[in-house]
């Protein structure tokens, strides 16, 4: 029993990288892409479509929102992805990782000492300096790089280091909204995100008591992403309580669904269709019936985060990576921002590589938490080190601490920077380490 678990966990955390590595591949291919394009002959245009103003609504009127196309990328798709994000933590609380405090402890520890050690490093070496703003920006890790990285290193990652890299992912994640929601909000119209929270309070209730409709929770939804648009409070946000609110119930449990499909399908056996490239209206009949019941047989935010993982890794993320990534490369006016690109680096590289290790080795030393099965501590090197590849958090708070599109381009510089460190040193770390399994 306990290895057939082991086997379900596996098998579906290898779909799960296996998405991740793909999209990764597309993210990596989307950014390169933007870099080029933005240090071309082009690169005007480059510029040009992002700032396209496209307006929803009527103009001249009440009823309208006008934004620049990388605006509504950002504070539009980005609440997707938020959403998902919330979709994942919410799993991993009910049924994942995260169900305890000793499961969670290890990964909760190394999320905080990947959180505060990069932003101390960039504030120590700030000190005194501009661009204090993008403290922030060093202690998001982007899940799926890392996933991707070690997807390349095949069977020589135990299960356990898996887990273990996403589970923490998922608690930096957790720290990243925390800290966009209180640090990187401002002139908050407080009258707004009471209205907010008083519809996503009544969804979590209608949650509670298994009252659902996917209509009406996308309109109370986008109407509660509007409102924190117009709070002040940056909309991803609304993203991630909307997820929260998402039942994890079923309508009809497994035993009753495979009960139902098998009797279904015997009936769907006994009929013969005249025309072999058609059904007929009885076994059509049965398919709607099947389709039914299969959806009824998951919940709500397992459908949903499976439906929108795909979206958002194939489609989102690389629109995201496009449109943010393309910083022109260029030494002239260093003398101002350069600080900030080192900086920014180093605390990505050293600050995750020894916050991570440190509060790791420091809960097991204290036996507040136990490394995963199959994982020594040298393992946790690796990851650490991974740790530092931040790259899509890391632009998204890039764009929410400066303003000034000089900052901007240093802060994106000392990601890439620090990102391609990150990931080529962790995976020769893990790579050495690891012995392929025969």
């Amino acid at each position: 029993m306990i290895k057939k678990k082991i086997k379900a966990v596996g098998g579906s955390l290898n779909q799960f990288m296996h998405l991740e590595t793909t999209a990764s591949l597309l993210l990596f291919a989307f950014s390169i892409l933007a870099i080029i394009w933005a240090n071309s002959p082009y690169s005007s245009a480059y510029v040009d479509l992002w700032h396209y103003k496209f307006t929803i609504g009527f103009a001249n009127t009440n009823f309208h929102l006008e934004k620049s196309l990388i605006l509504w990328i950002n504070d539009g798709l980005m609440a997707i992805f938020f959403f998902v994000i919330g979709l994942e933590v919410k799993r991993e609380i009910l049924a994942g990782e995260l169900t305890t405090l000793r499961k969670a402890s290890l990964p909760i520890f190394a999320a905080i000492g990947g959180m505060l050690f990069p932003v101390m490093i960039f504030l120590f070496f700030n000190q005194g300096k501009s661009g204090v703003d993008g403290w922030g920006i060093s202690m998001a890790t982007d899940i799926a790089f890392t996933l991707g990285i070690l997807k390349l290193l095949g069977n020589r990652v135990p299960l356990g280091l898996k887990i273990f890299l996403t589970a923490f992912a998922i608690v930096d994640d957790i720290g990243a909204v925390i800290v966009i929601a209180i640090f990187y909000s401002a002139n908050i119209q407080w009258d707004l995100i009471a209205y907010a929270l008083l519809i996503v309070s009544t969804l979590g209730f209608l949650s509670y008591k298994h009252i659902y409709s996917k209509y009406l929770y996308f309109v109370l939804g986008f109407v509660v992403w509007l409102l924190f648009l117009k709070s002040g409070i940056h909309p991803t946000i609304a993203g991630v309580l909307m997820a929260f609110t998402i039942p994890m119930y079923r309508e009809i449990n497994l035993s009753d669904y495979v009960q139902e499909l098998s009797a279904q399908l015997k009936i769907f056996k006994g009929f013969k269709s005249k025309n072999p490239q058609l059904l007929n209206k009885k076994q059509l009949e049965i398919v709607d019936e099947i389709d039914t019941i299969t959806v009824q047989v998951q919940s709500p935010l397992q459908h949903l985060e499976h439906s929108l993982h795909g979206w958002v890794s194939y489609v989102i993320m690389p629109i995201f990576a496009l449109a943010n990534a393309g910083v022109a490369l260029s030494f002239s006016g260093l003398e101002d921002t350069g600080h900030i690109s080192l900086n920014i680096a180093m605390a990505l590289v050293f600050g995750n590589t020894f916050g991570i290790m440190l509060l790791s080795f420091l809960a097991i030393k204290f036996k507040l938490a136990d490394l995963p099965e199959g994982v020594e501590f040298k393992h946790l090197l690796g990851v650490s080190i991974l740790g530092g590849l931040g790259f899509t958090m890391s632009l998204f708070i890039t764009n929410l601490a400066y303003n000034d599109e000089s900052f901007i381009s240093a802060a994106k510089m000392g990601i890439i920077l620090g990102s391609l460190i990150a990931g080529f040193l962790g995976y020769m770390v893990l790579r050495i380490q690891l012995k392929p399994n025969k």
